[in-house]
């Protein structure tokens, strides 16, 4: 989102207007990143202590957004965008696989990017609860998005005959709510497992959504 205050233009150091407004606008989610999602948290940092992480100018700040909570609704766009991209490419690399391997590695992959480092989880799924009606729209949204993408491989392995044909919604909705409290438990270090324990639990409740008891026997 744009700032407040109007960036300079022109070329300078050797780069455009445009490519200093993208440098300074990745380091100050790069300093959201390691405040917000580490020590102090998004609700302790201030714009100055932002900027200072930054090395960059609170007027530099202002050109670039109009409060913090604009650098956190980026943030928790941006580590959706990347445990989408991995779970997207994952599931690219397994079509063709049967429906237990497919499942397991999208969700090795979703768990590998979310996991891999703690301040994406800290910002997913704690520092952006109970901010403000926007974000809680903005989350509820993204969280949406991943419904969406389950109910339509849901749907895809009904056609070919690999799962019930039922409306997933609902299941993947509540799955959904098991996998983020699930991983946050465990990265927390409240769940004693490995992330494969953790990866091979989340796939037998979604394979137990998608072939529930007496499915096999009902269509044979």
């Amino acid at each position: 989102m744009a700032g407040r205050l109007k960036a300079p233009t022109g070329r300078y150091g050797g780069k455009t207007a445009a490519e200093r407004q993208a440098e300074r606008h990745r380091r100050f989610l790069d300093a959201g990143l390691e405040l917000f999602g580490g020590d102090p948290g998004y609700r302790a940092t201030t714009v100055a202590a932002l900027s200072e992480a930054a090395g960059l100018s609170t007027r530099q700040f202002y050109e670039e957004f109009r409060t913090l909570e604009d650098v956190l609704a980026a943030l928790h766009l941006q580590v959706n965008d990347w445990a989408e991209e991995a779970v997207l490419t994952a599931f690219a690399e397994a079509q063709g696989l049967p429906l237990a391997e497919r499942v397991t590695a999208i969700f090795r992959a979703y768990a590998g990017n979310v996991t891999g480092d703690p301040r994406r989880i800290r910002i997913t799924f704690v520092e952006i609860i109970g901010v403000s009606p926007r974000l809680e729209e903005q989350r509820l949204a993204r969280r949406s998005r991943w419904v969406d993408l389950i109910c339509a491989e849901a749907d895809a392995a009904a056609a070919r005959g690999e799962a019930a044909p039922r409306d997933y919604r609902i299941a993947a909705t509540a799955f959904i709510g098991s996998v983020n409290g699930l991983l946050h438990d465990w990265s927390a270090g409240w769940v004693n497992a490995t992330l494969d324990d953790v990866v091979d639990e989340l796939v037998q409740q979604l394979l137990a959504i998608l072939r529930p008891p007496g499915w096999a026997t009902a269509r044979s």
